[in-house]
């Protein structure tokens, strides 16, 4: 069966990535939604679908989520805007969700680089609200804690930090996880409802080599 796959927030950086990966990896049929997305994502025209579209406004979330079997969530928007996307695929009747998210929600990451990575992010309260609403338990999300992201051609290593355990590795390339989204599209109950750390192996330092 061909995989339906929508990516809010298609023009982001690691769309970049994914967008031609899924592509060339997969048969997924793709539709982009964007704001101003037919001029930039222009280079994909002839090979997804795409919707100039605002994820705050519903009835353009629903129509664009009808039918989807696979949604590609590029950040974590405010708490009420996830809240939003969560009931807009309840009306829709989707459920596999993957999110592109950050670390420290559970307060996880420990020693120099907890500190180091408190003190650039701040505040969690309003990241880790907006977060939890993404996880709804009537759907099958897979939330991504990412670490610090950079880009580095030809890096595709990442390892997977399970829910309760120490967040480990301070860095990740984006094309990583590109490659790791277009693996749970390829196997769509690959991590299904898993809160999962993505970190890229060997990187467990004080804080990520490029600061």
């Amino acid at each position: 069966m061909v995989e339906k796959v929508l990516i809010l927030g298609a023009a982001s950086q690691i769309g970049r990535y994914l967008i031609p990966d899924l592509l060339e990896q997969t048969d997924a049929k793709l539709t982009l939604f964007a704001r101003n997305g037919n001029r930039r994502l222009k280079n994909f025209q002839d090979k997804a679908g795409i919707i100039d579209g605002d994820w705050t406004n519903t009835e353009e979330l629903v129509a664009a989520l009808e039918g989807q079997g696979i949604v590609y969530l590029a950040t974590v928007p405010n708490t009420s805007v996830s809240k939003k996307i969560v009931a807009a695929m309840k009306q829709a009747g989707v459920k596999r969700l993957i999110v592109a998210g950050g670390l420290g929600i559970f307060d996880e990451v420990a020693g120099k680089f907890g500190e180091w990575n408190a003190r650039m992010i701040g505040d969690y309260t309003a990241i880790k609200e907006a977060s939890f609403a993404l996880c709804d338990p009537d759907l099958d999300v897979t939330f991504l804690r990412m670490t610090w992201l950079y880009d580095q051609d030809n890096n595709t290593k990442y390892e997977i930090v399970p829910e309760g355990q120490p967040y480990k590795g301070t860095q990740v390339t984006r094309q990583a996880v590109a490659q790791l989204i277009t693996d749970i599209v390829k196997k769509p109950s690959l991590y299904g409802q898993q809160n999962i750390g993505v970190v890229e192996p060997n990187t467990e330092w004080d804080k990520p080599s490029f600061y």
